[in-house]
């Protein structure tokens, strides 16, 4: 600061507005310059000299404090919970490669899809896939409105407060800006900050952080938004949900345009012409990955042109139009201590290593997947054995061989138990009726009598895609199905009015307390209403996965349809070749929706569990067209579009996409060559329509 400025006491209200403004963009410069730039004009001391008298006229003349105020984005009082956040458009995973091969297929299965003749030219960006939290950053009117974690990539939690305090992230971006842009990129921390706060956390005593990735991560979840402003986060944005008026055509040139806006960017992000252009970045950051002074886990492809992005659409939780390139697993040797056996919410016996702690890739590793009885056979594993464990995609440790020369002389293989470890019921292998092979997995018989099946089943139903109910996490579903009080889903919706007459209240037991109870409570009663697809996902239906949930929900609407058609369900029934014919559904999935909802045990405890909770219906689609909401069969030859690319666009639009003819059938796009799925439309009087009339519907639904 030049000069001494005058005493505080000796201003007008007119001079302390005037010097509170310029302060404000002096500070917001010196910020760009520190946390965009990396090049600081003024010494530390001096930039909290500024900050200082900026909040001195604060307290001496109040009328200047405003939402947008710097002192208003640190130091909020904690909130008991974090609220939820739907997100306008999915914040959806991307799909992973790990081999040169693989990077060459995903360039090929892009340019199928499209109908790319195999050498079109194809352009694609390359940037470092840093390893952070993922945030999603909502402006209205070039303004920060809205901060929100991914989530299930559906919903997210509200971390406004949180991100107002990162100084790196623009509370109004610059220049012209769409009226509405949802910004979307990874909170990290770099290597020197993290050793830096790893230090700080020793002096005081406290418990230190495993990896950046961890710190970032917890720093942003504080409901206190005063520790995360005391903690060295940073942002970089490449991605965007709703965009009103988007400012480009390429995702290169968005990426500039971010720039542009004030928005911190990633200056190693590319544009590669070829599959040996991104092999060759994604092998020199790989070189360079130890120098970059921030933690990466590999590189991300996506297709440079938003045009064919649209096309490409997506397939389950991922973009066809980009892949992670996944850096191999690190690896690292100690010694097998002991297999235990874990039961699983639908039988299933799982065996897990107990290792030697050992650090891979910076995390201290004392359990691994052994996956299944026959890959313990295959890689002959023993205890005592002395084995070589990775992190598989830098994630889930795993034992990849043993090392014989090390092997204790009387290792003896290992006997895969036959009975449940839990229940003491017969564990078998189920074996496929029409090829006759049996299962990889072992699974317990007893069903209704197994605590184990019981308690994963309500860890599931509770778990974060499913009811996502804070405050009730495994070691509390363990404690509380031990003591009797939650034995069912339905129980949880109880527990506050049993809690209100029992003698041992949960706020008298140790490790709750008045607020603790209550935010669990508040927190069970938000999920008394739940979106059809988290609801039928919670249930646990063998073979129903997230993807599925959300495949019957958007046939069906309602859980109401969905239970009425599967209970009439039997095999060779319409209601059972309606539940087969959704696309990306199949026989095997089909059963077991049926065996589920046929199962009187399963339909008493879905009354009772509904009696407390309402599944809300899907979330169509507004359309102008008739499209939305119809079920379409292509069929046949299509000329302008691969097959894969009109169900892509037709799921897009809001239609449900069904793999043969039925009488729910509402229209069947006929390509040449098509033959028995067009002459049973014909016989059913369905409209048919060619391929010519179905892009001139598309277009229509689309505008």
């Amino acid at each position: 600061m030049k000069g001494k400025p005058p005493l505080i006491d000796a201003l007008t209200f007119a001079e302390a507005k005037a010097e509170h403004v310029r302060l404000a963009d002096e500070i917001a410069k010196h910020d760009r310059a520190y946390y965009q730039e990396d090049a600081p004009t003024i010494s530390d001391a001096d930039y909290d000299a500024l900050r200082q008298r900026y909040a001195d006229l604060e307290s001496a003349f109040p009328e200047l404090v405003t939402p947008d105020s710097l002192t208003q984005t640190v130091g909020a009082a904690p909130s008991e919970k974090f609220a939820k956040i739907r997100h306008k458009v999915p914040m959806l995973s991307l799909g992973n490669v790990f081999s040169d091969e693989e990077v060459s297929e995903f360039g090929a299965r892009v340019r199928r899809f499209l109908g790319l003749a195999k050498d079109a030219p194809l352009d694609v960006t390359a940037e470092p896939k840093i390893d952070g939290l993922s945030c999603s950053l909502r402006y209205e009117g070039g303004a920060l409105m809205q901060a929100a974690t991914r989530g299930d990539g559906f919903e997210g939690e509200d971390v406004t407060a949180n991100v107002l305090t990162v100084k790196e992230i623009p509370h109004r971006l610059r220049g012209s800006v769409p009226e509405i842009l949802e910004v979307r990129g990874e909170i990290y921390m770099t290597h020197s900050d993290f050793s830096a706060l790893n230090e700080r956390q020793a002096a005081i005593g406290k418990p230190l952080f495993a990896n950046p990735r961890n710190a970032a991560a917890g720093s942003l979840r504080q409901l206190d938004s005063s520790i995360t402003a005391s903690r060295p986060l940073h942002f970089f944005a490449y991605a965007w949900g709703e965009v009103s008026d988007m400012p480009a055509d390429t995702q290169l040139d968005m990426i500039a345009a971010f720039e542009a806006y004030g928005l911190p960017v990633n200056p190693l992000t590319v544009l590669c012409h070829s599959a040996e252009d991104l092999l060759k970045f994604y092998h020199g950051i790989e070189d360079r990955r130890a120098s970059l002074g921030y933690d990466i886990d590999g590189v991300v492809y996506k297709v440079n042109s938003l045009a064919l992005q649209e096309r490409l659409g997506f397939v389950s939780r991922a973009p066809r139009w980009a892949t992670a390139h996944k850096f191999p697993a690190q690896q690292a040797v100690t010694v097998l201590r002991g297999i235990d056996i874990q039961v699983g919410r639908t039988g299933a016996l799982t065996p897990v290593a107990r290792l030697d702690p050992v650090t891979v890739g910076g995390v201290v590793v004392s359990n691994a997947t052994l996956h299944n009885e026959d890959e313990i056979a295959r890689k002959d594993i023993r205890l005592g054995d002395t084995v070589i464990v990775q992190r598989a995609g830098d994630v889930i440790p795993q034992i990849v061989s043993v090392v014989l020369g090390k092997r204790p002389k009387d290792a003896e293989p290992y006997e895969f138990p036959q009975t449940c470890p839990v229940c003491g019921s017969a564990a078998i292998r189920e074996i496929d009726s029409k090829t006759g092979t049996a299962d990889v997995v072992r699974r317990c018989t007893g069903r209704l009598v197994c605590a184990a099946q019981a308690v994963e089943g309500l860890k599931h139903f509770v778990s974060r895609n499913a009811l996502d109910i804070e405050g009730l996490g495994e070691k509390q579903i363990e404690q509380f199905f031990a003591e009797g009080l939650i034995k069912t889903a339905a129980d949880i919706f109880r527990l506050e009015e049993r809690d209100k007459h029992s003698l041992q209240r949960l706020k008298n037991r140790e490790g709750y307390g008045e607020t603790s109870v209550r935010n669990l409570f508040a927190a069970i009663e938000a999920r008394r209403q739940v979106p059809v697809n988290r609801f039928i996902y919670a249930l646990g239906i063998r073979h129903v996965g997230e993807t599925n949930a959300r495949r019957l929900a958007r046939h069906f609407g309602t859980f109401e349809a969905l239970r009425a058609t599967a209970q009439r369900a039997l095999e060779g029934s319409e209601a059972r070749a309606e539940i087969n014919n959704i696309e990306g559904i199949g026989d095997v999935v089909a059963e077991s929706i049926a065996d589920f909802f046929q199962e009187k045990h399963n339909e008493s405890v879905l009354d009772a569990l509904l009696a407390y909770v309402t599944p809300l219906p899907m979330e169509e689609i507004v359309s102008a067209s008739p499209i939305a909401g119809k079920t379409v069969v292509f069929t046949g030859a299509l000329e302008r579009m691969t097959r894969d690319e009109a169900k892509a666009q037709a799921e897009r639009l809001g239609a449900k996409v069904a793999a043969s003819v039925s009488k729910k059938t509402d229209l069947v796009v006929a390509g040449p060559g098509a033959g028995s799925k067009l002459a049973k439309a014909q016989e059913l009087g369905i409209e048919t329509i060619d391929e010519e009339t179905w892009l001139i519907r598309a277009a229509g639904a689309g505008d």
